[in-house]
C-alpha cells in the first residue's frame, strides 16, 4: 500500500534528522514537509478506496442455505399444515371479512384513519384495542416463559443500525427516512434488538442471549398500490412482538428451528389453522439465509397469508455491526436470527375470520381471555 509505505518512510527520516549535520538537516526537513504532505494524500487515497469498497460489499447479501427452494415468491415450499379449516357453508352462513366483522364489534375505524393520516392508517377501538393489548401481553408471556428477556425498543435509529441489519439495500424502498435529523423509522425491532449489541465481544458462556422485543413497525409498502386495500392487513404503522437471538454458528440451524416451533406454539395457542413454507431465493431479503414462513388460513381470501417468519442470518449482520464472540481468547463473528412472534393487526384479521360466528361475534381463544376481563365472546355493539 502505499500510505504504508510513505509512512514508513516518514518514520525512518524522523529517526535520521536529530542525528543529521546542520547542512542536511535542512535537506531533510524540506523532504519531511513534502513526505508530510504525500502520506495526508495517501491516506485520504486509502480511505477513500476504504470507503468504495465497503459500499460494494453492504451491496452484497447473504449465503443462500443450500436447502433452500431456489425461485421466486410462488416457489415456497410447504413443509407442514395445522388445524382444521372450518366448512362456513356446512355451518349455514358465509363468512365476513375482518373488516366488516371488526365495525360491528366497534373494533376498527379505517374511515377515520384514512382521514387523520391518510390510507393504510386505522384506529383500533374499544375491543379492538383491547385486543392488541391481550394479544402482545399473551405473546410477552409466551417468549418470557421461553427464556427470552422482555424489551421495549427504540423505533428511530441511526443509519448505521438500519444498513447493518440489511435494510437499506434492496429493502430501502420501504424504509422511512426522516433526512433533517438522519434518522429511520424501523420496520421491525430487529434492527434495534440486532444493533443492541453493536461493536461489543460477548463471552460464549453468555450465549445464547435471546430478547424478545415490543415496538411499532412502519413500512412504506411500496410497490403494493391496490394489493390488500381493504382493511388491516397491510399497513402503514402495526405493533409487533419480535423474537431474537445471538448463538455461536454452530447452533445457528438448532436455534432457528426452536423460533419456528415458538411460533408454532403461538399460532396453536390462538386456535388458527396455518401452514410453514421454506421461502424460496428470491423472497428472502438480503440478511436471511434461509427463512421459515408460518401463514395462517383467512378465510374470505380462500388462501394463506404470512403472519409469522423465522430467519437465520448466520453472521451476516454480526459482521456489518462488530458483534462478535469471545472463546479460549479468539473472537469471530456470532451468528444472529430473528422471528415474529405477533404481528398484531394480520393476527386480529385471522382471528376474527377464523372464530366469527353466524350472529356476528367472535369467540376469543382461551390463551387470551384472561387478558380480557375472562371475556369468552365479541358482542357487535349496538348501533
Amino acid at each position: 500500500m502505499r500510505f504504508d509505505e510513505l509512512r514508513n518512510e516518514q518514520k525512518s527520516l524522523g529517526k535520521l534528522i536529530p542525528k543529521a549535520t546542520p547542512e542536511e538537516r535542512a535537506q531533510l526537513l524540506a523532504k519531511a514537509e513534502q513526505l508530510k504532505a504525500d502520506v495526508k494524500a495517501a491516506e485520504a487515497e486509502q480511505n477513500e478506496a476504504d470507503e468504495a469498497a465497503k459500499q460494494l460489499l453492504l451491496k452484497l447479501g447473504n449465503i443462500v442455505h443450500e436447502d433452500v427452494p431456489v425461485g421466486g415468491e410462488e416457489d415456497f415450499t410447504v413443509l407442514e399444515t395445522h388445524g382444521t379449516i372450518r366448512d362456513f357453508g356446512a355451518e349455514g352462513f358465509e363468512p365476513k371479512d375482518h373488516l366488516e366483522l371488526g365495525e360491528a364489534l366497534g373494533a376498527i375505524d379505517v374511515e377515520r384513519g384514512a382521514k387523520v393520516s391518510g390510507s393504510r392508517f386505522y384506529y383500533l377501538t374499544g375491543v379492538g384495542a383491547l385486543l392488541e393489548l391481550a394479544l402482545v401481553n399473551a405473546a410477552i408471556a409466551q417468549a418470557t416463559e421461553a427464556g427470552f428477556i422482555p424489551m421495549l425498543t427504540p423505533a428511530l435509529v441511526r443509519p448505521r443500525a438500519m444498513e447493518g441489519t440489511g435494510f437499506l439495500g434492496q429493502a430501502a424502498e420501504n424504509v422511512y427516512h426522516l433526512e433533517k435529523d438522519d434518522y429511520y423509522l424501523v420496520g421491525t425491532s430487529e434492527v434495534p434488538l440486532a444493533a443492541y449489541h453493536m461493536d461489543e465481544i460477548i463471552d460464549v458462556d453468555k450465549l445464547p442471549l435471546r430478547y424478545a422485543g415490543f415496538s411499532p413497525c412502519f413500512r412504506r409498502e411500496a410497490g403494493t398500490y391496490g394489493k390488500d386495500t381493504r382493511g388491516i392487513f397491510r399497513v402503514h404503522q402495526f405493533d409487533k412482538v419480535e423474537m431474537f437471538s445471538y448463538v455461536a454458528p454452530e447452533d445457528a440451524e438448532a436455534e432457528h428451528k426452536r423460533l419456528l416451533e415458538w411460533e408454532k406454539q403461538w399460532l396453536t395457542s390462538l386456535e388458527l389453522p396455518f401452514q410453514v413454507i421454506d421461502v424460496a431465493t428470491g423472497d428472502l431479503g438480503a440478511s436471511a439465509s434461509r427463512k421459515f414462513d408460518c401463514e395462517a388460513w383467512i378465510p374470505t381470501q380462500g388462501k394463506y397469508r404470512e403472519l409469522t417468519s423465522a430467519s437465520n442470518c448466520d453472521g451476516f449482520q454480526a459482521r456489518r455491526l462488530q458483534i462478535r464472540y469471545r472463546e479460549d481468547k479468539k473472537t469471530a463473528p456470532l451468528s444472529t436470527l430473528n422471528g415474529t412472534l405477533c404481528a398484531v393487526p394480520r393476527t386480529i384479521v385471522a382471528i376474527l375470520e377464523n372464530h366469527q360466528q353466524a350472529d356476528g361475534s367472535v369467540r376469543v381463544p382461551p390463551v387470551l381471555r384472561p387478558y380480557l376481563g375472562g371475556r369468552e365472546v365479541l358482542e357487535p355493539i349496538a348501533k
